[in-house]
């Protein structure tokens, strides 16, 4: 009796091992449509943190800006405070300290600070300094950022949110080429039926769960559960749970055939064996004769 060979289920969900190998034999178009939806989830998260914890920070410090402040000549003209504190909360702060002189500073995770000749960034990852543009003329005051703001805002969140579909999908093929041939020399060396194409869609489809394991410690930075630091480390790990898939998922993919495994052990073994039985002999025959002796017959 053949062995039950285990049918894979329909590719629409890559949550499990099984799952993820179904895109091995399913087209391109339904991976891509599940990396679309995941992606649509991902900038659904990313634009609501931006809109609650960021662009709110904003609107809160332009309505503290004076009324006559601006960026002119590559320098900042302020008509405020020295060094005060416009608005923050635990995840952005922005200030103006004109001299650095770590008047402003804040415990928040994103620190921006606006001096006199130049602006700072500040965060886990260090210190950025950038110079204002020389040639220009920028409001810096409550009167004209904030109709601007308004208005730009919900425009700049769509763009937020495209610019992550995009550059999501983009990595992903990227990713799942470099993961490609990794797939398919393990579903080799484990007799699996995979092409370097199925083994793309089935890397594709792999890095899903890590995303998926991204977007939940995104909701989970974006509430307070767990900080800037213990952010990173899920970033760390959602590569990780990636991996972990990718050979799972391989070791789920359909065995090759008793036949094909037979010529996928020996690729010097022709398909075409030859007949079982005595061959005759090319261009001579024998018989024997009275003597016992075998004679030749042209």
């Amino acid at each position: 009796m053949a062995p039950q060979v285990e049918k894979l289920p329909v590719a629409w969900q890559p949550l499990t091992p099984a799952g993820v190998a179904a895109f091995a034999c399913a087209r391109w178009g339904r991976l891509l449509l599940v990396q679309l939806v995941v992606a649509l989830l991902t900038a659904s998260i990313v634009v609501s943190f931006l809109q609650a914890r960021w662009f709110s920070v904003i609107g809160a410090a332009i309505k503290a800006l004076p009324t006559e402040s601006e960026i002119r000549g590559g320098k900042l003209r302020w008509a405020g405070d020295a060094a005060q504190s416009l608005a923050e909360n635990s995840f952005l702060s922005l200030g103006v300290d004109l001299r650095h002189a770590g008047l402003a500073r804040s415990p928040a995770h994103i620190q921006v600070e606006f001096g006199q000749p130049d602006f700072r960034v500040s965060s886990l990852f260090g210190c950025w300094q950038g110079e204002y543009p020389r040639g220009w003329r920028i409001a810096f005051n409550q009167p004209e950022l904030e109709p601007w703001w308004g208005a730009w805002a919900p425009a700049l969140l769509a763009l937020a949110g495209s610019a992550v579909v995009v550059a999501l999908i983009a990595v992903w093929c990227l990713l799942a080429l470099i993961y490609a041939p990794i797939v398919w020399l393990v579903a080799f060396f484990t007799d699996r039926q995979l092409t370097l194409p199925a083994s793309w869609r089935l890397s594709g489809a792999a890095l899903m769960p890590g995303a998926l394991f991204m977007n939940a410690g995104l909701v989970l930075y974006g509430f307070g559960i767990v900080d800037m630091i213990q952010l990173v480390g899920l970033i760390a790990l959602h590569f990780v749970v990636c991996w972990v898939y990718l050979v799972w998922a391989s070791l789920r993919a359909p065995p090759l055939s008793a036949s094909s495994l037979a010529v996928a052990r020996n690729p010097f073994v022709s398909d075409q064996q030859p007949a079982a039985g005595p061959q005759p002999a090319s261009g001579l025959e024998s018989h024997t004769t009275d003597s016992g002796r075998n004679q030749p017959v042209a």
